[in-house]
């Protein structure tokens, strides 16, 4: 079953946790118990089964499917060695808009859609087809049966069978900030939680109104103890927070890219349409302030404020961040007809970035690691293999796709509507070395 279904049966209360009679939990408390614990624990038994199992059955719709697992195990082999997607999500939220209405068609059937999972293969799935039947399965199952060839050797030892890169869409056109937060550093994600990498990001905005913004590190000279008193009076008195005193508010637009070390206090504002490129840990963001508002439930949303005021890295300034986080573009080669530029990441991070802009047939290599890729312009494109290798994989604008690390050389070009006309992708990688983490003591060699 998808791990999205699992959610939207455990919001209608059909179902709970595993082993658990909580059926009239929240949504949120069952969801965070599947995440950190039934997902775990289905993974680590579903690994000792997959290469053995007889049959595979979906049962995310009403009619179950059921084919053999050497069926599925062969489109597993096959799929591993060209591009795919995953099956998309979305999902309205306090502060969604409606830009993603219009350009993904969406029904209008929810005050807003403030997210789409595009690439978070822990939590999509993968739609199969085996004659005419459609199967949908996790997208973890790829991983878990095919790391190295998806993932890449380095990738893959570095990180075991997880899918370290997440691409997801934030909309808030027509909508609100998002809440003011800071995610863990990694020495502390170690310390608290065991995680031995964090979830370092960045904000790449597709579009952007007039009044688009990111609020991003702290001003220049604040006060700080000033700071952590407002922010704590916000908890027990309602008093409200006055962000713009002691964060940073930078105009935004679209192909803008800002990139979000973890420990910089950040989010989106208003009147944006951002393409989240991030590292991929267990889920922890610590909420700071939520401007004052609530949920869709209609109850305050959790702030994080003890966690979230040691992570706060408040050396990242005004200087800093126009320095080290705004548009760090720089060209890195070009041939006819594209150019490819660096955009990031943060050399904190171990995620790297390139921008190809194209009107011509434009050369890619994975280099033995997963590549991740968007179409930020231009209405659709193709990735072709230059040997035949797989079947032409067409793209739409907004669009993430996965190259695993097996395929090797691809090329993409303008196609139908877009020929003629300049594209662009934005890529991610895993970088070959590893960055400098700033105050990461030494680790046992036991652990």
């Amino acid at each position: 079953m998808a791990r999205w279904e699992i959610q939207q049966r455990q919001r209608r209360n059909v179902i709970g946790n595993f082993g658990a009679g909580n059926l009239q939990e929240s949504a949120g408390l069952k969801y965070k118990r599947a995440f950190f614990v039934d997902w775990r624990a289905a993974d680590r038994l579903k690994s000792s089964l997959m290469s053995r199992v007889d049959f595979w059955l979906d049962t995310n719709s009403d009619i179950p499917k059921l084919v053999t697992g050497q069926s599925m195990r062969e489109a597993l082999r096959q799929l591993v060695h060209r591009p795919f997607r995953v099956v998309p999500y979305f999902d309205p939220g306090p502060w969604g808009g409606h830009w993603m209405e219009e350009v993904c068609d969406l029904p209008n059937d929810v005050p807003n859609h403030a997210w789409c999972f595009d690439c978070v293969p822990e939590e999509n799935s993968l739609l199969l087809k085996f004659g005419s039947t459609c199967v949908e399965i996790p997208a973890m199952n790829l991983t878990l049966l095919h790391p190295r060839e998806l993932l890449g050797h380095s990738v893959y030892s570095r990180f075991g069978a997880e899918f370290p890169i997440r691409f997801d869409l934030l909309d808030t056109m027509g909508g609100g900030n998002l809440s003011l937060q800071v995610h863990p550093k990694t020495q502390y994600i170690w310390d608290k939680f065991g995680m031995n990498y964090t979830q370092d990001e960045s904000y790449y905005f597709l579009d952007a109104g007039d009044d688009g913004s990111v609020y991003l590190g702290v001003k220049n000279d604040i006060d700080r103890d000033a700071m952590i008193r407002e922010l704590k009076l916000t908890q027990t008195n309602g008093h409200s927070f006055s962000a713009e005193a002691y964060v940073n508010k930078f105009p935004a637009k679209k192909h803008d890219h800002f990139l979000i070390p973890a420990g910089t206090i950040h989010c989106s504002g208003k009147n944006g349409m951002v393409l989240e490129v991030s590292a991929t840990p267990y889920i922890f963001t610590f909420k700071l302030w939520d401007w004052e508002r609530v949920g869709l439930n209609g109850l305050p949303r959790p702030i994080h404020l003890d966690h979230g005021l040691m992570n706060i890295a408040w050396d990242r300034d005004t200087d800093w961040v126009r320095k080290n986080l705004i548009n760090q573009t720089e060209p890195v080669a070009k041939g006819s007809g594209w150019q490819e530029e660096r955009t990031g990441l943060h050399h904190l991070e171990f995620i790297e970035t390139r921008r190809h802009w194209f009107t011509d047939p434009t050369p890619y290599n994975t280099k033995d690691t997963v590549n991740v890729l968007n179409l930020v312009e231009g209405e659709e494109a193709v990735v072709e293999s230059p040997t035949n290798a797989f079947e032409p994989f067409i793209v739409h604008y907004a669009e993430t796709f996965i190259v695993p690390a097996a395929v090797g050389a691809y090329r993409v070009s303008p196609t139908g509507r877009s020929i003629g006309k300049t594209c662009a992708t934005i890529k991610a990688y895993v970088r070959s070395e590893l960055p400098h983490v700033e105050g990461l003591a030494e680790r046992s060699s036991t652990v």
